[in-house]
C-alpha cells in the first residue's frame, strides 16, 4: 500500500504544476463495488441496528477485495460481519457471506465443511452450492464440485455464478469449446452496470484462448475487459501473457509492472521476474527473484500462499529441487487439484523420484485437462521413465497447443528426433 501511495503522489505532484491551464480532470466514477459500500453505510447510518445493512456492507468489501486484490478489504469485511453478528447471532446471510470471505483467505477445508452446515439449513440457496464447487474444485473432489455446479444451474437456470462455475469444470475435463460457451452465456447475462463482473468474464475467456495458443482473441478480449474496467490487475497479467507470446519481452515488463503496483502480491512478482530475464534485464530479474522468495516464504505456511510458483521457482530458476519439494509436500497435504498435483510431480521428477512423479501427473491428467505446461511435464517425466513413445506423445500434445510451456516441449522433441537421426546415420 505504501508503494501505491508513493506512487499517487507522485502523479498528484506532476500534476499540479498544469492546474492553471490543463482542463479540469472528470472524477473516475465510483466502482459498483465501491456504489453498493456507500449504499450500505447509507443504511446502517439510518439504522445502526440493520443486522442486514452490515451483510450488504460485509459483501460489497469482499467484492472491492477481488476489484482492487487488496486483501484490506477482506479484513474490513470480517469486521462488518461481527458487527452484523452482535445484532443477530449466526444470521444465514451473515453466515454465507463468512463463507465467501473464507473462499478469499483459500480455506478451502473450511469452506467445505462450514457450506456443508449451510446446505443443511437451507438446501436450495444456489450460492451455498457455489461454494461447495469451488472449495471442491481447489481440493481437487472434481466430481463433487460437479455435482453442486449442476445444482446450481438446476435450481436456477442460466444464472452467472452457475454459468462460471460450470464453465470451469468444462476447462479442467478438457472441453475448452464448451467452456467458452459458457462464459459467453455468463458474459451476457451480466448486466452493464456491473463493469467488473463483465470484465472478469471477459478475462477468463481471454486465458481460455491463450490455453489454446488463440492469441489474436486473447489480446482482443483482455484490451476488452481494460476498456470496461480500467486497471484490472487480471486483464493486464492477460495482456502481459499475450506480449510474451508475442516475443514482445519489454512491452510485457510494463504491463507487469503495472499490475504489481495495483496488486503487489508475490505470485504476481514471480511473474514479472520471469518477463524481466525474458527480456534481458538479468540483474533487475534477479533483484525481483529474490524479493519474490522472500515474500513467499513469509506466507508459505498460510492458506493464502503463492507456494506454487515457489515451488517453479525453486526448480526451474534457483536449482534447488529439494527445496522445490519441501514446498510440493507441504502444499500436497493441504490439496490435491490438478495444479498442486503438476507441481508436486515436477518436484518429484527433478529429486529423481520418477515413478511417484508419473503417478501423480497421470492423476492429473485423468482429469481431462489440457494445460502446455503440464503436459510438457508430463513427457518430460515419461522419457526419465525410458518410456520414449508415451513421452512423444505428451510432448507433441503440448506443442499442438501452442501455449505457454509448448516452445519448451517442440525443443525437446527436435532433441529426440536429433538424437534419433543421428543414431540411424552412424
Amino acid at each position: 500500500m505504501k508503494r501505491i501511495a508513493v506512487f499517487l503522489l507522485l502523479v498528484t505532484s506532476a500534476l499540479s504544476g498544469f492546474a492553471q491551464s490543463a482542463s479540469p480532470v472528470a472524477p473516475v466514477p465510483p466502482s459498483p463495488a465501491e456504489r453498493s459500500m456507500g449504499q450500505a453505510q447509507k443504511l446502517i447510518d439510518k439504522n445502526p441496528k440493520d443486522y442486514e445493512a452490515y451483510n450488504a456492507l460485509a459483501l460489497a468489501l469482499s467484492r472491492r477485495a477481488r476489484e482492487t486484490s487488496d486483501v484490506v478489504f477482506y479484513a474490513k469485511a470480517e469486521e462488518a460481519l461481527q458487527k452484523s453478528f452482535s445484532i443477530s447471532t449466526a444470521n444465514f446471510d451473515g453466515e454465507r457471506i463468512h463463507v465467501w470471505l473464507l473462499l478469499g483467505k483459500h480455506e478451502f477445508a473450511a469452506v467445505l465443511e462450514a457450506a456443508r452446515k449451510l446446505n443443511q439449513r437451507m438446501p436450495d440457496d444456489v450460492m451455498v452450492y457455489g461454494f461447495l464447487t469451488d472449495a471442491n474444485v481447489e481440493l481437487g473432489n472434481y466430481k463433487d464440485a460437479e455435482t453442486a455446479a449442476q445444482w446450481m444451474l438446476d435450481l436456477k437456470p442460466g444464472n452467472m455464478p452457475g454459468l462460471t462455475r460450470a464453465a470451469y469444470l468444462r476447462e479442467l475435463f478438457g472441453d475448452i469449446d464448451g467452456s467458452i460457451e459458457l462464459m459467453n452465456m455468463a458474459y451476457d447475462s451480466t448486466p452493464p452496470t456491473e463493469v467488473e463482473d463483465g470484465a472478469w468474464v471477459l478475462n477468463q475467456m481471454a486465458d481460455l484462448k491463450l490455453a489454446t495458443g488463440n492469441i489474436q482473441d486473447a489480446e482482443s478480449l483482455s484490451q476488452k475487459a481494460l476498456a470496461m474496467f480500467p486497471g484490472y490487475h487480471y486483464a493486464l497479467g492477460n495482456l502481459a501473457k499475450v506480449r510474451i507470446q508475442q516475443k514482445r519481452y519489454t512491452e510485457a515488463v510494463d504491463l507487469l509492472k503495472q499490475r504489481y503496483q495495483s496488486a503487489p502480491h508475490a505470485e504476481n512478482l514471480f511473474e514479472l521476474a520471469q518477463a524481466l530475464q525474458l527480456a534481458g534485464q538479468t540483474e533487475e530479474a534477479e533483484r525481483a527473484f529474490a524479493e519474490f522468495e522472500r515474500k513467499s516464504l513469509l506466507e508459505t505456511h498460510r492458506a493464502d500462499n503463492s507456494n506454487h510458483e515457489l515451488i517453479f521457482y525453486y526448480a526451474d530458476y534457483a536449482k534447488q529441487p529439494l527445496r522445490a519439494l519441501e514446498v510440493a509436500q507441504r502444499e500436497y497435504a493441504r490439496r490435491h487439484d490438478v495444479f498442486t498435483l503438476d507441481c508436486y510431480a515436477w518436484a518429484l521428477h527433478l529429486n529423481g523420484r520418477n515413478q511417484e512423479a508419473r503417478q501423480q501427473i497421470i492423476i492429473a491428467l485423468e482429469v481431462g485437462i489440457r494445460d502446455a505446461r503440464m503436459l510438457r511435464h508430463a513427457g518430460e517425466i515419461t522419457l526419465a521413465m525410458g518410456d520414449r513413445v508415451a513421452a512423444e506423445g505428451y510432448l507433441r500434445q503440448s506443442a499442438e497447443l501452442h501455449a505457454a510451456g509448448s516452445e519448451e516441449a517442440s525443443a525437446t522433441l527436435a532433441r529426440l528426433n536429433q538424437s534419433l537421426t543421428a543414431r540411424g546415420s552412424r
